[in-house]
């Protein structure tokens, strides 16, 4: 969580263990953590580099001069050595072992380290973060506009780019998906292979930010088996699916002001193409497709906890049920659902019985009439 600011994956559960117990030395800490000591004295020194530890010894008040050291000792005169055998060396550290012979050198006292208050000390590595990240933005904006400046002969030329070859068209799914700040539309056309996906967490983090989506299929890409699994996934993540017999092309558009389509079929020779369009007008025109394929589509979505409407009795399909119900209303056959949700013809028409019993419906026409009266599907 704090790899944000800079931060490994020891040294915040050291943070972490230090604001949740209070003061520790490192042997307690790499007893709690069993990490080596070495590991932990690494980690502690990165901590107080930044600011995040104190150091005290047990015996004083004052802050220790160094808190990566372990080896320096207490303040004040210097305490003799007793003459004897050579000992190893206590760090200043402290450690739960020793000797108890006359010869060894007195046990230093141990160093404590204790967390700096969060809200301060973390506050100000992401003040320091987000300076950076502004920075950075900066410079991005201005090598774009450099490159603008050096590459296109005239102002409109950067409007349209080819992109060719899938790594290369993947990856410009992804930075429209990481740049889309409001709302992503798609259009697509056989199975259903770009919302799931998500190797990067483009398309999560999209979503956790608050991009809406907003997506239409073709109804022959529920005809593989199980395929309506990623579907179901995407509904999952808070995005709208809609089905349509016929989808016209592969579309994403970004904030109404970015979009990428396809300049290839499946089936031409050579590798895929597509063209990024960053022209208003193109833009705008293929918004209006969009619309228009939307409107005409199906809603597979259902949506869970809405009030019933009206005097409606209670109750709604749940689990299984929903998908049952979603596939039936986008148009698939009793077996086709069987296919997709990997269940047997008899107990698929089973449980569509159930579900009409619970909606108080006598047919499948009267179903489709109380799953929308309901609010158990999207309108």
């Amino acid at each position: 969580m704090l790899a944000a600011v800079g931060l490994s994956d020891l040294a915040e559960r050291l943070y972490t263990d230090l604001v949740t117990h209070g003061p520790a030395t490192a042997g307690e800490l790499s007893r709690r953590s069993g990490t080596p000591p070495e590991e932990i004295q690494v980690a502690l020194g990165k901590l107080a580099a930044q600011g995040l530890i104190a150091a005290r010894h047990d015996d004083s008040s004052r802050p220790a001069a160094d808190p990566a050291r372990t080896d320096q000792a207490p303040a004040g005169p210097a305490t003799p050595t007793v003459p004897g055998p050579t000992t190893p060396a206590l760090t200043g550290a402290g450690t739960d072992s020793g000797t108890d012979s006359a010869d060894a050198v007195p046990r230093q006292p141990a160093l404590r380290y204790s967390a700096a208050p969060p809200a301060v000390a973390l506050e100000a590595l992401l003040a320091g973060r987000r300076h950076a990240l502004r920075q950075a933005e900066l410079s991005a904006a201005a090598l774009a506009e450099a490159y603008r400046a050096a590459t296109s002969d005239d102002a409109h030329r950067d409007l349209v780019e080819v992109v060719v070859g899938p790594a290369a068209i993947g990856h410009r799914v992804e930075q429209i998906q990481r740049g889309a700040k409001r709302e992503l539309l798609a259009l697509v056309t056989g199975r259903y292979d770009v919302v799931p996906a998500d190797a990067t967490g483009a398309e999560t983090e999209a979503v956790e930010r608050g991009v809406a989506y907003r997506v239409v299929v073709g109804r022959h890409s529920l005809s593989a088996p199980q395929s309506a699994e990623a579907l179901f996934e995407a509904l999952g993540r808070d995005q709208r699916v809609r089905v349509v017999d016929q989808v016209p092309t592969k579309l994403i558009i970004a904030d109404g002001s970015l979009a990428l389509v396809p300049l290839t079929t499946p089936g031409d020779a050579g590798e895929p193409a597509a063209l990024l369009v960053r022209a208003p007008g193109l833009v705008n025109l293929m918004t209006i497709l969009f619309e228009q394929v939307w409107a005409w589509a199906q809603p597979l979505g259902l949506e869970a906890g809405l009030p019933v409407a009206g005097d409606a009795p209670a109750g709604e399909p749940v689990g299984t049920d929903r998908r049952i119900l979603a596939l039936l209303l986008a148009g698939s056959t009793d077996q086709a659902v069987a296919n997709q949700l990997g269940l047997g013809l008899r107990t698929v028409q089973r449980r569509i019985k159930a579900i009409m019993e619970l909606a108080h419906a006598e047919t499948r026409v009267q179903l489709g009439w109380q799953a929308h009266r309901r609010g158990w599907v999207e309108d």
